[in-house]
Parts: structure tokens; C-alpha cells; sequence
């Protein structure tokens, strides 16, 4: 996404991201100088946004619409419908799609639908997809992109002045990540899914606490607007009074504050821990 955004934007130009956001995505914007248009990603929608609010923020200048379906961090997910939606809006006025769909196989309801599969797309996308989620291969920083040829002369251009290549080894790694037996992924799904429904359920009993049941990736986002405390207090709180570490909802844009963000990449036996650590502090607030 750090290539693509900087080969394509320049100054003058408008982008669309989602907001809350994975953060790269608004300061690289910001970075190319161009102007960087958040959209809200609603609640009441799954964390998905409204489509007649985004083709209401389209103006000639905008060049970039950025989806995350999967998202980090609400764990929402686009329906088929939106993204045929998004679709329209993007050929209608000859704008560049950014799907970052690195949690592509990480989806409990439903099936992964990807805006490059639609007639008219491919030529119009840039798909990004990596090895960190599905392949459990976070750190080692392999990723891959498709895009419109025009694109990939600029992009190959930044690599090669700055990272040069991933390192051999780890795209060994990849090729066998991708080649060899897949078995493991809908294991490693299905344990997620029993991780999001022990955390969900755990959280909405909070008192003060309401959570919305993700349909992918493997984060929460819930709802801490009625504890007493703006979110990035609240955050602070849980990590030096019970030893529990969230992020601030606003550590992911502006649309976040009210909400923290928990992964549930631990164990159930962590889960519940936290869980429980969550809810004597937030007593121990209300007393």
C-alpha cells in the first residue's frame, strides 16, 4: 500500500479511506500531499459505510477509494451488494480502487467476495493481499499486489530503490505457504470464530460494555462510550490497573473515539482472564 499510494496520488488529488482506518492508509495519503477524504464506518451497519455517503463525498479530484474487507480493526465486513455498489461508483468516474484484502480467508459468515472478480475491475483495482494473516507469517513483511499495468512499472521502480527484494528465504517460505497442504486455514478459522464468540458474549456482559459480533479478521471493537472515560483513558486504565492491553479506538482515526480495539489471537484461557480483569476495573470505575 506505501508504493501504490505513492506512485499513484500526488498533490491536488483526493483520496477515500475508510474510517476507523488500518493507519497507513490516511498518513500516506496525507504524505503524498494529496487530500485525505475519511468516510465513517458505521455501527449500526456492521462497521460497514453508507454508499450514497461515499458517492457523496466523490468530487473530479478524486483519484482512490480504499476498502478493507475484512477490516482492522472493527472486524466488519462488506457485503457483496456494497461492493458492487463501490464498483459503479468507480467506473462512473474513472477512480482507482485500493482493496486491501489481507484477511481474505479469515470470514465466519458467508464467503469472501473481492471487487477485482467484477467485469470492468481488474483493469481499475489494486489488490493487496500478504502472508501475514492466512499463513500466520507476521513479521517476515511478504505481501503482493495486482494492479493495472501502468502501475506496476512505478511500483517495481520504488522497490527496487529502496527495499531492493523480500529476502529470499522468506519467499521460499511463501511459495510453500501457497503450494502446500491448505487443511490448516479453516482449522485455524474455526478456532477464531470460538475465540470471537467466548470475547463477544464475555464483553457484552460488562456493564457498560457493547460489542458487535465481527464477521472476519480476528479483532472487537466494542463500544466503551458509556463506561465514564474517553477511550484512550480508558485504554491506559485497563493496562496499568489490571494488566490488560487494548488500543484506543482514535489510535485508528478520528471515527474511533468511543471504542477500543481487542485482538483475539490468544488463548481462550487469556480471553477469559481478560475478561475478567476488564470487568472488575470497569467496576471499580462505576463505584
Amino acid at each position: 500500500m506505501f508504493y501504490s499510494i505513492l506512485a499513484l496520488l500526488e498533490e491536488g488529488d483526493e483520496a477515500i479511506y475508510p474510517n476507523p482506518l488500518f493507519p497507513i492508509y490516511e498518513s500516506m495519503i496525507n504524505f503524498t500531499g494529496a487530500k485525505a477524504v475519511p468516510i465513517p464506518l458505521r455501527e449500526e451497519l456492521d462497521f460497514r459505510f453508507d454508499v450514497d455517503e461515499l458517492r457523496s463525498k466523490v468530487t473530479p479530484r478524486t483519484k482512490l477509494i480504499i476498502i478493507n474487507s475484512p477490516h482492522n480493526p472493527t472486524g466488519g465486513v462488506l457485503e457483496e451488494d456494497d461492493i458492487r455498489a463501490i464498483a459503479d461508483i468507480a467506473q462512473k468516474y474513472n477512480i482507482i480502487v485500493l482493496s486491501d484484502e489481507v484477511y481474505e480467508h479469515i470470514i465466519y459468515e458467508g464467503k469472501p467476495f473481492s471487487i477485482a472478480s467484477l467485469s470492468d475491475m481488474l483493469d481499475r483495482t489494486i489488490l493487496l493481499n500478504g502472508f501475514s494473516k492466512t499463513y500466520a507469517m507476521t513479521g517476515w513483511r511478504l505481501g503482493y499486489a495486482v494492479m493495472p499495468p501502468e502501475l506496476v512499472e512505478l511500483v517495481v521502480y520504488l522497490i527496487a530503490n529502496s527495499v531492493s527484494c523480500t529476502t529470499p528465504f522468506i519467499q521460499y517460505a511463501g511459495i510453500e505457504a501457497l503450494t502446500g497442504p491448505q487443511d490448516n486455514i479453516p482449522k485455524m478459522v474455526n478456532e477464531f470464530k470460538k475465540r470471537r464468540d467466548l470475547i463477544v458474549e464475555g464483553l457484552n456482559e460488562i456493564p457498560g460494555i457493547s460489542c458487535r459480533r465481527p464477521k472476519g479478521a480476528f479483532y472487537v471493537f466494542p463500544n466503551v462510550k458509556k463506561v465514564g472515560m474517553n477511550c484512550k483513558q480508558l485504554a491506559n486504565y485497563l493496562l496499568n490497573e489490571v494488566g490488560v492491553a487494548t488500543l484506543p479506538g482514535t489510535d485508528f482515526g478520528k471515527y474511533g473515539e468511543g471504542y477500543l480495539r481487542l485482538s483475539y489471537t490468544t488463548s481462550q484461557e487469556n480471553i477469559k482472564k481478560a475478561l475478567e480483569r476488564i470487568d472488575t476495573a470497569i467496576a471499580k470505575i462505576a463505584a
